[in-house]
């Protein structure tokens, strides 16, 4: 999978200000250096500066034109750079997730935004040839539907940013069709209803629809469903954090999806890759997360009484 190709989609008119909580780590150093050499950001590196710069030695890792602020607390360093308006965004390094989020909800100094904060994963399937989103594989465990009205619209949100203008939302299920025994059907058929009416904007969202129905245009044709999202969806919504978690790791790992992580609904985007991802990993989040920077506008959602 090219992916200068697929970031070339995502460039900035001008590459957005990164600030990296926690950057004594080589992958983290190299995505942010990539990124800075494609033009997608311009790194601040928050953390021990005499680690970050022993590691960019060893690693070979020219990070001569960054700033580095030595700090014995990078989470809050970094998020008072993106509260003072010195950087567009948020990125995790070499620290727990609890710490950076911790800084990030201070009710004093952090980047509280309107809503809850979400996981939004964005994929590049080279199986589809195109993106799609998921959520929410990494923060909220067992939505209501109240709350999958705010993981809607921080999905939707990215998804302005990834310049997909009204984009299709998939409320999954296991079955298609309405079941009182099922609540994620239920949910789906309330969001439905509630986009229908216009007290959920700026997407078109269907369900319940089966996984097969939102991705594949072959299936909707063999099961005659007539609908606005299936075989075509842009943002596929999960029931609970373990049917998004497990099909995150089934698209990653057995469908060689490309992979990138950015938390939504706080004042800035905030990339959370975990240690475990690769350097092409890590530099699409990056990109993806500048790309929200320019394009994304807060989507307003709820009850119109």
């Amino acid at each position: 999978m090219d992916i200068l190709h697929i970031i070339e989609q995502l460039m900035p008119e001008k590459p957005k200000t990164i600030a990296v909580a926690a950057a004594e780590d080589d992958v983290v150093l190299e995505a942010v250096t990539k990124a800075f050499e494609y033009g997608i950001a311009i790194p601040v590196l928050c953390g021990n500066s005499i680690k970050i710069k022993s590691i960019a030695q060893e690693k070979n890792i020219n990070i001569s034109k960054f700033e580095i602020i030595d700090t014995k607390n990078p989470a809050n360093t970094a998020v008072s750079l993106v509260r003072e308006g010195k950087a567009d965004m948020l990125m995790k390094g070499l620290l727990h997730t609890a710490e950076l989020l911790r800084a990030v909800l201070n009710k004093e100094k952090g980047l509280r935004g309107q809503g809850i904060l979400s996981h939004v994963s964005i994929l590049h399937s080279p199986i589809l040839n195109r993106m799609f989103l998921l959520t929410d594989a990494a923060m909220v465990m067992y939505p209501d539907l109240k709350t999958k009205i705010e993981l809607v619209r921080n999905a939707v949100t990215a998804a302005h940013g990834m310049g997909i203008g009204s984009p299709k939302v998939a409320p999954l299920a296991a079955v298609e069709v309405v079941n009182s025994d099922m609540q994620a059907t239920i949910d789906a058929a309330t969001l439905t209803i509630m986009n229908q009416r216009g007290q959920i904007t700026d997407c078109v969202i269907d369900g319940p629809l089966a996984m097969d129905l939102a991705l594949s245009e072959e299936a909707v044709r063999h099961k005659g469903i007539n609908s606005h999202v299936a075989g075509n969806a842009d943002i596929l919504l999960m029931h609970n954090i373990e049917a998004a978690n497990s099909t995150l790791k089934a698209f990653t790992v057995g469908g060689n999806c490309l992979f990138g992580g950015i938390i939504m609904g706080a004042a800035a985007p905030i990339v959370l890759a975990s240690r475990s991802d690769s350097e092409k990993s890590k530099l699409y989040s990056i990109a993806c997360a500048s790309s929200i920077c320019t394009n994304a506008s807060r989507t307003e959602v709820g009850e119109n009484t």
